[in-house]
């Protein structure tokens, strides 16, 4: 039952960080309206990228969990469970790149300073950005954390299954017995 529950956390985290990410997104498209900002684009299309990557993952969790379920499928949640790995590294280098940068940052600090219009956006979508932190290192842990369970659970499978030679005689009863008499 551990296996499912951790699985089911997995499913979880990346469901909290996918709502992180909406909240993100929603936060992009509260720009000042009377003025146009190429970062602005450029963040809302790295939140949709990066968005869609975590869908994957998320669909390979959701794979995954039910593969731990019963009758339990330990080859598929293997699988599955590397397919949400690979989604989530390719997820955390993106938003690492085109979200969390040193530059990213820097640059809606700038922008804060410069269009006073933009400041309380600029604030808002670094609080944005910072929120999907957490999530992002629960989620890893997560994965971590089903790996782990899915080891244990592969190492107690193991059987080791050797034949031992043994004869079975059946005892000769035909001696002992009279012969039928037929009336």
């Amino acid at each position: 039952m551990a296996l499912e529950a951790t699985f089911r956390g997995l499913s979880i985290c990346l469901h909290q960080l996918n709502d992180a990410l909406n909240d993100l997104q929603v936060t992009l498209g509260d720009k000042p309206l009377d003025d146009e900002l190429a970062m602005a684009d450029g963040l809302e299309a790295a939140v949709l990228d990066v968005t869609g990557t975590l869908f994957e993952a998320r669909k390979a969790a959701v794979k995954a969990r039910k593969a731990v379920g019963h009758p339990p499928d330990l080859d598929l949640a293997r699988r599955s469970l590397t397919l949400c790995q690979e989604r989530f590294h390719r997820f955390e280098r993106q938003f690492g790149a085109d979200l969390v940068s040193y530059e990213k940052l820097k640059e809606l600090v700038r922008i804060g300073r410069e269009r006073k219009a933009w400041l309380p956006w600029a604030n808002t979508v670094k609080f944005g950005i910072d929120q999907c932190r957490l999530p992002l290192e629960r989620t890893s842990q997560a994965i971590a954390a089903c790996w782990q369970e899915l080891a244990e659970r592969l190492g107690t499978v193991n059987l080791s299954v050797q034949t031992i030679g043994q004869q079975i005689k059946m005892p000769d009863t035909t001696r002992d017995r009279e012969p039928e008499r037929v009336t």
